[in-house]
């Protein structure tokens, strides 16, 4: 099934009934009657803010009401690190709704992101937020670096890629070395495959973007020795440079 294929006529009533269980006031009627019927013409993106839309409208106007009632709807963590692309695609309308507006309450946002990573991505959304508040958010996104969900660990590396897919380009890498340099040090070791791809893409990113900055931050971590988990970073960071 093509990924735009799962966002169906029988996804947008079961997604109105979850938020209609979050939200008294949704107008679940209206929001379906906006959607069902009107999708198969639609790429993924389309689709996602076309549902994005129609949330808009169905809802309050208040954001960061909005943002707390999804908290209530996220549902339990995913137990395993590759569960986030399979079982998590029901929350990307909401991911695309903070995306959208999470600015209005940046604090908010990230505290919700944190969240909603261990069901599903948070990895486009956070980028606005990183934009308009890049000090503050990467300070966080060194703090997640030592979480204990794997999931939140990742977050905070595949956020501040410079070249993330589906998303465009972002320079906080290079605006905020220091903070970058931190996020991926902290996590050259980790012990999670999932979380090691990411910080390996951010060398590849980097690489396309400053092959210098690259170099120094490996050159850092050689310094102290590398161990398995680094040396597969950065084999994979280093991958088509040669």
């Amino acid at each position: 099934m093509k990924y735009k294929e799962y966002y169906s006529d029988d996804y947008i009533v079961d997604f109105s009934e979850k938020i209609g269980s979050v939200m008294p006031d949704f107008d679940g009627n209206s929001f379906c009657s906006s959607l069902v019927g009107k999708m198969d013409d639609r790429e993924l993106f389309e689709r996602l803010d076309f549902i994005v839309d129609a949330m808009q409208e169905s809802m309050g106007g208040d954001y960061s009401e909005n943002v707390r009632a999804f908290f209530a709807m996220l549902g339990p963590e995913l137990e395993r690190p590759e569960g986030m692309f399979s079982l998590g695609w029901w929350l990307w309308p909401v991911g695309r709704y903070v995306e959208r507006h999470g600015n209005e309450d940046w604090m908010l946002s990230l505290s919700f992101l944190k969240e909603l990573t261990k069901r599903f991505t948070g990895e486009f959304a956070i980028r606005p937020l990183l934009q308009e508040h890049p000090k503050e958010v990467m300070d966080e996104l060194i703090r997640w670096t030592a979480d204990e969900n794997a999931h939140v660990r990742r977050l905070a590396s595949e956020g501040v890629r410079i070249r993330l897919p589906w998303s465009r380009k972002l320079t906080v890498a290079l605006d905020e070395f220091d903070r970058y340099t931190t996020i991926l040090t902290n996590l050259k070791d980790d012990r999670e495959r999932f979380v090691q791809k990411s910080v390996g893409n951010n060398l590849n990113d980097l690489y396309k973007a400053a092959p210098e900055k690259a170099d120094y931050i490996i050159s850092l971590w050689e310094q102290s020795g590398t161990g398995k988990a680094q040396e597969w970073i950065i084999k994979h960071g280093r991958r088509k440079q040669k």
